[in-house]
């Protein structure tokens, strides 16, 4: 689906851009790649970093209506990674969630709806299932806003999305901030010990992009099956990674966190299929809930739906081979 086509990805400076970037330049013949961001140092990094004409930039805000619409023109395939994505910024600063997180997606969809595009994959968050912070809301809003362009639109584009936990190392994970106290020897702040996360490597994250690309349908939304991690376990992992004795200090939970994290909801179970390593959420307007009950099929869902406290737990070793399988760890080690 990428040979020859046109493909824009918002926010495009980010983690996942720079990584599926290089995956599509590396393996596939798309005939154009934009890179539609605000950050123009960094696009001006990744132009110098690939010098590969395929590569397109465009500066510009998803908030823009106007812009985002003359960069979608052309448009076969589209990415919309553009996000707030930190939840103590956007505690603070609720209503900029709102304005890049909701109405930045909005005007992207509509672009994409009114230049018939083939397929837009929209990326969300296991902060959007059962949201207490104004991120997961943003974001949450951002999968009603598909799904209801799903069902309304009557455009040839398909509209579908993809959710998942924590990517590992990316902005806003916590495992940059651990190797940044470790070299600074200073002690690592934890929030609370028992918390469990999603863990995933990146390369996987943009797997299951790829995997939404050629078999999502219109408005489905395709998670990853992911194992978790108590907060405890990660920072002790990555010390003895880099043989350190530092302190691990709790500093209590801050505003907007959970203890654990959910992927996937008990109602989205009912209508998800299941595969080996990912969950699909059909685009439903109704479940057929008095079915559920009278054949007590709802008790085979967990209540709490499926989280990082029930998923597959990993264990130091794990945990610590999971982290050593990340290039940047890598580099650090080196470093």
């Amino acid at each position: 689906m990428i040979n020859n086509k046109r493909i824009l990805i918002t926010g495009g400076t980010g983690s996942f851009g720079n990584t599926i970037v290089d995956k599509l330049l590396k393996e596939t013949e798309p005939a154009s790649i934009i890179v539609y961001s605000r950050d123009e140092k960094k696009q001006y990094d990744m132009r110098n970093k690939y010098h590969d004409e395929r590569l397109k930039f465009i500066i510009g805000d998803v908030r823009d209506r106007n812009r985002v619409y003359k960069a979608m023109k052309g448009t076969d395939i589209v990415f919309h990674a553009a996000a707030l994505k930190q939840v103590p910024n956007c505690e603070f600063f609720p209503y900029e969630a709102v304005q890049t997180n909701i109405i930045g997606t909005q005007n992207v969809l509509d672009a994409a709806e009114d230049e018939e595009i083939e397929k837009i994959v929209v990326l969300s968050t296991d902060k959007a299932v059962y949201p207490i912070n104004s991120m997961g809301i943003s974001k949450a809003m951002l999968e009603k806003l598909m799904l209801a362009k799903a069902r309304m639109s009557s455009s040839k584009t398909v509209f579908c999305g993809v959710r998942y936990g924590n990517v590992m190392y990316s902005r806003g994970s916590v495992f940059p901030l651990f190797v940044e106290k470790i070299k600074a020897k200073k002690p690592i702040p934890i929030t609370n010990g028992d918390m469990t996360r999603f863990l995933l490597p990146l390369p996987v994250a943009i797997d299951l992009v790829l995997f939404a690309l050629e078999k999502g349908k219109n408005g489905d939304i395709l998670v990853r099956k992911s194992p978790a991690a108590t907060v405890e376990m990660m920072a002790k992992a990555t010390l003895d990674i880099f043989k350190s004795k530092l302190e691990i200090k709790e500093i209590g939970i801050r505003e907007g966190e959970k203890m654990h994290e959910t992927l996937v909801t008990q109602e989205d179970l009912m209508k998800a299929e299941s595969y080996d390593n990912y969950y699909r959420i059909k685009n439903l307007e109704k479940i057929d809930f008095d079915k559920y009950f009278s054949e007590g099929t709802i008790d085979h869902f967990p209540k709490e739906g499926y989280t990082s406290a029930n998923t597959e737990r990993l264990s130091f070793e794990e945990t610590k081979q999971l982290l050593l399988s990340l290039k940047e760890i890598q580099e650090e080690l080196v470093a």
